[in-house]
């Protein structure tokens, strides 16, 4: 599902982007780094790669002069904010930054704008005021779990919620949109949380390890990358599996797809694309070319349903997540919508 442009197209974009406006050409000296938190799964995975080949692309076409990708080991606050502050001594034009909290790294980043620096948040976003931000509504994410749910199960029942990483902002509202959806849609009832990392792996031991306390279950509601191991750890456990809500990787589109056609299961599918990070990149871009552009800036959240099953899952890898790369015509088309 990837959509970079290559060689004419891209270069007619490119023609097009500074006729119109765009002065791609003002920042063929500029350098930007990514700063992410943390790369132990399929969706992180996707974004590294989909930023990277955006960066490449870009610094091809005389667009930049470096594009540069940095994960920190521990996921921890403290590490990424050191990292920031290394960018900043390395001179970095902008900072991509795929956050490890909303607040702790705001001192690193009004340290980076003081020093010039051009700091555009994305997925896990930071609070800092002099910073851009692009997100999905998250907690509107989780809301729209519970109410598919209501639509699949009018009666009702218990519910398992698999969270994400604990402490990031991204794990804190999906969650916040969930209980809010319960509370919306009273039959609900959420009786057992565990943390799943947004790994299958670890998904699948922790839900494993509170199933034999938990009554039985109808839904499960999820954050990414957790839907597959919750199904294992069910089917490990002799229990009906129930109505799962996936979060885009390709494994679990297998697994439902392998479903569907053993015993007409359905479910829906939602999560970021990690290709967010593409887009991140060009609204840097375009800030430091002089654009004016928002502070906060909205995409959709990709969403996939029993009829898109199949063409999703044929286009996703295998080990990976379902994608979209955001063009430069995209990011000017996100900018001007949030204006």
């Amino acid at each position: 599902m990837k959509t970079l442009l290559t060689g004419a197209a891209t270069l007619a974009l490119l023609a097009g982007a500074v006729h119109a406006g765009g002065h791609l050409s003002s920042t063929e000296d500029k350098r930007i780094a990514l700063s992410n938190n943390y790369a132990g799964n399929s969706w992180r995975q996707a974004m590294l790669q989909t930023f990277e080949e955006t960066g490449s692309q870009a610094v091809e076409d005389g667009v930049v002069a470096a594009v540069d990708a940095f994960t920190t080991s521990e996921n921890q606050a403290t590490e990424q904010a050191a990292q920031i502050q290394n960018m900043i001594l390395q001179g970095y034009d902008a900072i991509v930054l795929n956050a490890a909290s909303p607040t702790a790294l705001n001192g690193a980043v009004k340290e980076a704008c003081d020093a010039g620096v051009t700091v555009v948040s994305f997925d896990g976003i930071v609070t800092e005021p002099c910073a851009w931000r692009i997100a999905v509504d998250f907690a509107a994410m989780g809301r729209e779990e519970v109410d598919y749910l209501a639509t699949r199960l009018p009666d009702g029942g218990n519910l398992l919620e698999i969270r994400g990483l604990a402490g990031v902002f991204v794990d804190d509202e999906i969650s916040k949109g969930i209980h809010e959806g319960v509370a919306e849609h009273s039959q609900f009832e959420i009786v057992g949380s565990v943390h799943g990392d947004w790994a299958q792996d670890v998904a699948q031991k922790a839900v494993a390890g509170i199933l034999p306390s938990l009554p039985e279950v109808v839904g499960v509601v999820t954050q990414g990358g957790d839907g597959y191991g919750a199904a294992q750890a069910f089917d490990a456990a002799g229990r009906p599996t129930p109505l799962i809500v996936l979060g885009n990787r390709q494994d679990e589109l297998q697994w439902w797809a392998e479903q569907r056609d053993a015993n007409g299961y359905e479910t829906m599918s939602l999560s970021i694309a990690p290709g967010v990070a593409s887009l991140a990149f060009w609204v840097a871009q375009q800030i430091l070319a002089g654009e004016e552009v928002p502070k906060d800036l909205t995409v959709p959240f990709l969403k996939i349903t029993q009829d898109g099953l199949d063409e999703a899952l044929a286009s996703t890898p295998e080990g990976s997540v379902a994608n979209v790369s955001y063009t430069l015509k995209d990011a000017q088309a996100v900018i001007a919508d949030a204006k």
